[in-house]
């Protein structure tokens, strides 16, 4: 399989490419942005994953550790306490718990039953008698 694009090859020998200093540094910052990783967007832009990993450190920035999403990170607390806030809510604005509903057809019949949420033990006992 030749992955090579066919303007990158003149005859059989390979052309390095050369790559403008805006485009590197477009995808160097691509890479600083959070839950990014470095092989998706050299993929994305059709470098090697290695060379961009290159450019990054070369171009001072620190490669992200894999346990990084793991770490706990300290933010700045303010001197205040934090205080809790009750909050009422309106039973009428309140909507209704949303019901279980099955529906079994079979031929040219269709049964609908609405069982209550509450209720969601005593409809997995029915349904499995039903599908006996």
């Amino acid at each position: 399989m030749n992955t090579i694009e066919a303007a990158a090859v003149k005859g059989d020998r390979r052309h390095r490419r050369r790559h403008s200093d805006e485009f590197k540094a477009n995808l160097i910052a691509a890479c600083s942005r959070p839950g990014v990783s470095i092989a998706s967007v050299a993929l994305a832009n059709g470098i090697n994953a290695n060379l961009l990993r290159r450019w990054v450190i070369e171009g001072g920035q620190r490669l992200p550790s894999p346990d990084c999403a793991d770490r706990a990170v300290d933010l700045p607390r303010e001197q205040g306490k934090a205080a809790f806030v009750p909050v009422q809510l309106d039973a009428a604005q309140s909507s209704p718990a949303p019901d279980i509903r099955i529906e079994l057809k079979r031929g040219a019949t269709t049964v609908v039953v609405h069982w209550p949420c509450g209720a969601a033990a005593a409809s997995a006992v029915w349904l499995r008698e039903i599908l006996r």
